[in-house]
């Protein structure tokens, strides 16, 4: 499958690299764009479990680096104020 990763920057100004297992994060996310922490989360939490479903359809089990990446997200978006932006800086 081919995986995308993507590089945001977080209101924080601490710059991170994801992984996702798909494409389909194209889909959820636009580089360029920001979103607020809570879209944010909403669009990734998306996007990665379509991602890891679609490894579970071709090979019959989920992604468990999707689901990594997610929690990842999920801690940093912690520390950040809900309604602060969070810029996609790169897919690739």
């Amino acid at each position: 499958m081919p995986e995308v990763h993507f590089e945001v920057r977080w209101p924080s100004g601490l710059t991170r690299r994801y992984y996702s297992p798909s494409t389909i994060v194209h889909e959820h996310l636009k580089a360029g764009a920001s979103y607020d922490v809570k879209d944010f989360l909403e669009r990734t939490g998306t996007a990665l479990n379509a991602a890891s479903e679609r490894v579970r359809a071709k090979f019959g089990y989920t992604c468990s680096s999707a689901m990594d990446t997610l929690a990842q997200i999920q801690e940093t978006a912690e520390t950040e104020q809900a309604t602060a932006q969070v810029v996609v800086l790169a897919m690739k």
